[in-house]
C-alpha cells in the first residue's frame, strides 16, 4: 500500500502528526482511513502526559454549559462518550477538563491511533541535501525521519502577554488565562482582568462573584446578541483563511465573531460588571495608572490576552514571510505555500473546532497525494 521510498535514506515513518488535540486526532483518523497504518506509516506523538490535549489543562469551573461548543470528532459521537458517572445528566455541568480528555482517550482505542506520549518535539530540520527528509529530534523519542508532517501543535503552550512599562515593578500577582484555576483564589484582592475575549468576560465574570474587579480592554468589545449559527461560523472561518492565504499573521476566529451575550453575561452586566475601561497606560508597584492620571490600587492582574501559535520548533524552517505570517494554500489554508510537504492544522482558519475536523481531512488528503500514497479504503 505505501510504496518504497525513493530516498536514499528510508524514513523511519512516512507521515508525522505533532499533537493530539482536536486537528491532529482528526488528522490521524483520515490517514488512517486512506490505508495508512497508525506506528507504521505515520506516527503521532503528543508531549501531554495523557489523551485530551489542552483541554486536560483548562480550569475546573470550565463545564460543558459555558465552553464553546465540543465538536464531534470524525466517526465518534461526543455526546454519547461522556464519562459514566454523567450517564443521563446530559453532562452540562461536567468540567471540560473531564469529559473531554475522557472523549479523546476513548476516540484513540477506538480507532486505535496508537499516540505516542509524553514527546515533546524540540526542533524540525530539513536536510535535502542529504537525504530529502524532514527530521523531527524529540526530547524521548530520538530524532524521526519522515517525508511529510502535520502539525497540529496549536496555541495553549504559547500565551501571551502583552509587555506594558511597569510590569516588573508591580508587587501583587500577574498570571495568565492558563494558570487560572478558581476565582476564590483572589477573594479580598482586587483583580484587573487584562481582555476582550470570550475567556477574560467569562473569568471576569466568575472572579466578581468573590471580590472587586476592573476589566480593560485595548479595543471596545463587541457583543452579539444573536445566536452564532453555523453560517456565522463558516463567515468567520473564511476571513480568517483570507489573511493567511496572503501571508498575514491570522488573528483568530473569535476575534471576528464579537462576545456572545449569554444569560449569564447579562446577569453581569446588570451587577456593572462589564463597564469596560481603556488600556492603562503603566502599571506601577501597587496598581495600574492610565495617562489622565487615573490610578486603581490591584493585588492580581489577570492576562486573558490570548495565545499565537506554538511553532517555535518549526523555526529552522524558516516558513515566515516578511509580514510575520506563513502563506498558506490548499483547500483548506492547510498547506505551506513554501513547502508542500507540510500541513498545519490549527493555525488560522483551523484554530478553532469549527475549522479542526476539515483541516484534518484535507490536510490528509493533500499530503499522501502530494507524497504519491495512494489511498486504500480502511475497512472498519
Amino acid at each position: 500500500m505505501v510504496p518504497e521510498s525513493a530516498d536514499p535514506v528510508r524514513p523511519d515513518f512516512e507521515i508525522l502528526v505533532i499533537g493530539a488535540g482536536q486537528s491532529g486526532l482528526s488528522a490521524g483518523y483520515h490517514l488512517r482511513r486512506r490505508g495508512l497504518v497508525p506506528g507504521r506509516d505515520f506516527l503521532i506523538v503528543d508531549h501531554a502526559p495523557g489523551p485530551g490535549g489542552a483541554w486536560q489543562f483548562r480550569w475546573p469551573s470550565l463545564t460543558l454549559s459555558t465552553v464553546n461548543r465540543v465538536h464531534d470528532l470524525p466517526g465518534m459521537s461526543f455526546t454519547e462518550n461522556l464519562p459514566p458517572a454523567t450517564a443521563g445528566t446530559g453532562g452540562a455541568e461536567v468540567p471540560a477538563a473531564t469529559a473531554v480528555p475522557y472523549y479523546y482517550g476513548r476516540y484513540e482505542e477506538q480507532f486505535e491511533l496508537r499516540v505516542r506520549r509524553p514527546v515533546t518535539v524540540r526542533v524540525v530540520c530539513d536536510r535535502s541535501e542529504r537525504d530529502g527528509l524532514l527530521h523531527a529530534e524529540t526530547d524521548t523519542a530520538g530524532t524521526l525521519r519522515v517525508r511529510g508532517l502535520i502539525n497540529g501543535t496549536g496555541t495553549w503552550e504559547h500565551p501571551f502577554v502583552p509587555h506594558y512599562r511597569g510590569a516588573e515593578v508591580f508587587t501583587g500577582r500577574q498570571l495568565h488565562t492558563r494558570d487560572y484555576r478558581e476565582p476564590e483564589e483572589f477573594a479580598g484582592q482586587h483583580v484587573v482582568v487584562v481582555g476582550g475575549g470570550i475567556s477574560a468576560v467569562q473569568l471576569l465574570d466568575e472572579i466578581s462573584r468573590v471580590t472587586t474587579t476592573t476589566w480593560v480592554t485595548r479595543s471596545e468589545p463587541e457583543f452579539r446578541e444573536v445566536p452564532f449559527d453555523e453560517g456565522a461560523g463558516r463567515r468567520a472561518v473564511a476571513i480568517v483563511e483570507d489573511r493567511v492565504r496572503h501571508g498575514l499573521p491570522p488573528g483568530s476566529v473569535v476575534s471576528v465573531t464579537g462576545l456572545p451575550l449569554t444569560d449569564g453575561l447579562r446577569a453581569a452586566r446588570d451587577r456593572g460588571v462589564l463597564r469596560r475601561r481603556p488600556m492603562f497606560d503603566h502599571i506601577e508597584p501597587g496598581g495600574v495608572r492610565w495617562a489622565d492620571g487615573d490610578f486603581q490600587p490591584a493585588q492580581v492582574i489577570l492576562w486573558a490576552t490570548g495565545f499565537r501559535s506554538a511553532l517555535d520548533h518549526l523555526a529552522p524552517l524558516r516558513l515566515r514571510g516578511p509580514g510575520g505570517g506563513i502563506t498558506m494554500t490548499g483547500r483548506s489554508a492547510t498547506q505551506v505555500a513554501v513547502d508542500p510537504r507540510i500541513h498545519l492544522i490549527g493555525y488560522g482558519p483551523s484554530a478553532s473546532t469549527i475549522g479542526a475536523n476539515r483541516a484534518g481531512r484535507t490536510a490528509a488528503a493533500e499530503l499522501t497525494s502530494h507524497l504519491g500514497l495512494e489511498p486504500d479504503a480502511h475497512p472498519d
